[in-house]
Formats: structure tokens, C-alpha cells, sequence
């Protein structure tokens, strides 16, 4: 049996499962020290590309009922001072047809935390949709992100990798930081962009996903499908106005 790593057991466990427990623990203790490694040499990565292009967005906020005008802003100008950090999730809600639903179980979650990643960056979502109908999607789906963005009239998705050569829509994270000398690209989900091993997502923004993380601690882990079933609903809405 492999040598405990801790005095605590289990009501009723077996010898059988306090030894393949104590195997996953161990596994589990190494992944934790690799979140660690990998942590830090994401920090340390140097400057990436300049912002050459200051981006304009449409803007407008999630709250449907505060009646303010649909205006531009550039990238840049979203950083407000405060902050010189900045991060943006490309939405696949592509100009015409429906929004992603993993990308939207995937918001609904990164929206209950996004007040408290405010204190530290600015957060923002970008999606090819028109204003007006990502407007709609995020006020159905209860959405409180500070900036919601259209990028329906510029190259930022393209350029960014958050859309294809051939226009499909890719949910890929991006982060930039402001300095003395401007501001640049540090970090994206590039994962999403490396081959997976056979029969295995991505997972290119799995840290960032209780749903997927909750799944993977129970015996069916994340089974087959989607849940959809919260999704199909908020679309009917969407549909019928």
C-alpha cells in the first residue's frame, strides 16, 4: 500500500479504496505542484506583441433597462487607469445563427465571479453578433459583465485567433497588459489551437470551468453531452423577441 499522506479516513472505506485513493491522491498532489510550475512560467513570459491596431467595439451594457446609447470605445480605452491588465474572451456568437452553448455555460459561470476579477483586471467578451443581440442573449442569460463588446466592424477576432481564416467563431481567451511602452499581448489559450491527444477536448479554458471541474469528481465524469436544457430555453426567449 502506498505510504498515507494523511491520518483521515472515511466512514465504512475499505482497504481497497483507501489504497487506489491514496494513488489518485498522490497523482492529485502532483498536478497541484504542476498547476504551480506551469503558473509561474506563465508570469514570467516576457512582453508579447505590440497592439498595433486600436480596435473599435460597439458597446453597450448587459442591463437592458438602463437606457444608454450603443457607443464605440477601442480596445486600449478599456483600460481605465485603475488597471493594466486586460482580459478578453472571444464569444462564438457569430453575426448570423445562434450563440455557443459551451461558450455560454461557460459565461454563465465567469459571470458570477466577474466582480471580483474586476478588482484585479478588466474583463471583457467579444462576439461577432450585433450589439443589440448579444445585448439580448446576456440580459436572458442574467449577465453582469462590466464590458460587452461587438466586433462586428473590426479584425480583432481575426487577428486574435478568436475566428478562423474561413469566419467560424473559436472561444479563445487573450490577455494584455498596458506598460511604459504600450500595450501588448502576454497570454492566450493557445491549447485550443494544439492538437488534442485522441478522444480528448481541448481544455483549453478548463481552469477557468466549475462545470467541468464539479463533473470530473463523479463517477460519470462529464458523460457524452452538453447540458443543454438551461440553453434551449434562454434561445427560445432570444427567438421570440
Amino acid at each position: 500500500m502506498r505510504t498515507p499522506v494523511h491520518v483521515y479516513r472515511w466512514p465504512n472505506e475499505s482497504e481497497a479504496y483507501r489504497t487506489a485513493r491514496n494513488t489518485l491522491l498522490a497523482a492529485e498532489i502532483d498536478l497541484r505542484r504542476q498547476t504551480e510550475t506551469v503558473a509561474a512560467l506563465r508570469r514570467a513570459l516576457p512582453p508579447g506583441g505590440p497592439l498595433t491596431d486600436d480596435y473599435v467595439f460597439e458597446t453597450g451594457p448587459t442591463d437592458l433597462t438602463i437606457d444608454e446609447p450603443v457607443r464605440q470605445i477601442r480596445l486600449g480605452d478599456l483600460l481605465d487607469g485603475t488597471h493594466d491588465t486586460l482580459v478578453v474572451y472571444g464569444f462564438m456568437f457569430p453575426p448570423e445563427g445562434h450563440p455557443c452553448p459551451m461558450c455560454t455555460a461557460f459565461l454563465d459561470a465567469l459571470s458570477g465571479n466577474a466582480g471580483h476579477i474586476g478588482e484585479r483586471v478588466v474583463l471583457a467578451i467579444a462576439a461577432k453578433a450585433p450589439l443589440v443581440r448579444l445585448r439580448r442573449w446576456a440580459a436572458i442569460r442574467q449577465w453582469r459583465f462590466p464590458h460587452l463588446l461587438s466586433s462586428g466592424q473590426n479584425d480583432f477576432n481575426r487577428d486574435y485567433h478568436a475566428e478562423s481564416t474561413d469566419g467560424r467563431q473559436w472561444p479563445m481567451v487573450n490577455v494584455f497588459r498596458r506598460s511604459l511602452d504600450g500595450l501588448h499581448h502576454v497570454w492566450a489559450s493557445e491549447m485550443f489551437l494544439a492538437p488534442p491527444d485522441p478522444n480528448q477536448h481541448p481544455r483549453h479554458v478548463d481552469a477557468l470551468w466549475p462545470l467541468w471541474n464539479v463533473l470530473d469528481l463523479t463517477p460519470a465524469g462529464r458523460g457524452e453531452d452538453m447540458p443543454m436544457a438551461s440553453y434551449r430555453s434562454a434561445l427560445a426567449v432570444l427567438e421570440s423577441t
